[in-house]
């Protein structure tokens, strides 16, 4: 493969490529007519890629977006845009995907002196050893590696753990329902219909991944915490976090296209679960939790009055423990989940980059 990043003059204006045209991707182009239309100054788009196609943008890059997202499949073995070498020092990428090849680049790009911006979870919330790369190209060139996107749907979570720990505070321990597709089911869960259906709507409604076990499985909130976990100084590993799955074992063996079909294998196991929190008047989220001694993932069973238990919609509501918020934890909530929401974080991280 040839180098997939070239170095240009420091002074060249900066331009956008954006990768992934799905429901965020598309999103973000739509955000960024919007905004340009109303005046606020952006990049220039470069180009725009998903797995089958690259596409050069013209002063609307919402006609290549539109050829790329109907383009077919490719028969090469490497996506288009790993095979681009039009990208210089200075010009942003945003990864709208969910690759891990994409990445995988993440820190080959920082150490070229391109920017990266994100909403990709799989950058710093996996490998610990891509996490520790991406940290160590930060060292140089001046670039910036956008990530608000990646936990919150772009509410001050990160940017506030940061501020915290910059500002020589301890953490002692971060809690929260992290998922706006699960949090948005048990707002609404109460017996009244099968969990199953509820999926189904959560699903159709674009909360969920098109397959709703990436969701119930905790492995999307493990990521996520791990990103928050290292943003506070603690080098986990994805396999220190405990998981509890909410896809039962006859479910999670089926291949995509049988998954609908057998959502009901969720309805018993749940419907258990709600009448015992009930039993002790107590409501079920799915948290995220971690502090120096471990870290977890799972359904629990709060007091109406905890913390955590406010909140509606897909709201994301985290609680910060620290020296400075030590009896009363400082509470972020808020969206996180939705295209529109994750787009407008992107693109909030392009113009902190560029300084419009």
């Amino acid at each position: 493969m040839s180098a997939v990043v070239r170095l240009a003059d420091a002074a060249a204006a900066p331009r956008l490529a954006l990768l992934g045209t799905g429901v965020v991707g598309s999103a973000f182009v739509a955000r960024y007519r919007q905004l340009t239309e109303r005046g606020v100054r952006l990049p220039a788009f470069g180009w725009l890629a998903n797995s089958r196609a690259l596409h050069t943008c013209g002063e609307d890059p919402a006609q290549a977006l539109g050829l790329a997202v109907v383009a077919p499949v490719r028969s090469q073995a490497l996506p288009p845009w790993a095979e681009n070498e039009g990208l210089r020092g200075g010009d942003i990428v945003v990864d709208a995907t969910a690759s891990e090849t994409v990445a995988d680049w993440h820190p080959e790009w920082l150490a070229r002196g391109v920017h990266v911006v994100t909403a990709n979870k799989l950058g710093t919330g996996a490998s610990a050893l891509r996490a520790q790369a991406i940290q160590h190209s930060l060292g140089g060139l001046g670039v910036r590696y956008g990530d608000s996107a990646t936990v919150g749907a772009g509410l001050p979570l990160l940017s506030s753990l940061r501020a915290l720990v910059a500002g020589g505070d301890r953490i002692h321990r971060v809690e929260g329902v992290l998922s706006g597709s699960l949090a948005w089911l048990f707002n609404h869960y109460d017996g009244a219909r099968p969990f199953s259906q509820l999926v189904r709507q959560a699903r159709d409604a674009g909360y969920t991944e098109p397959d709703p076990r990436v969701d119930l499985s905790g492995e999307d909130v493990r990521r996520k915490l791990l990103i928050l976990a290292r943003a506070a100084g603690l080098p986990w590993q994805a396999e220190q976090v405990r998981v509890e799955s909410l896809v039962p074992a006859a479910l999670a063996a089926l291949p995509m296209e049988q998954v609908d079909a057998a959502l009901q294998h969720l309805d018993v196991p749940l419907a258990e679960r709600l009448a015992l929190a009930r039993r002790e008047n107590s409501r079920l989220r799915f948290i995220g939790r971690f502090d120096g001694d471990g870290a977890s993932v799972g359904l629990q069973a709060l007091a109406p009055e905890h913390p955590l238990c406010g909140g509606g919609g897909t709201d994301n509501r985290v609680a910060i423990f620290s020296d400075r918020y030590r009896d009363q934890p400082l509470l972020i909530q808020g969206p996180g989940a939705g295209a529109e929401v994750t787009a407008a974080a992107l693109l909030d991280d392009v113009i902190a980059i560029t300084g419009r």
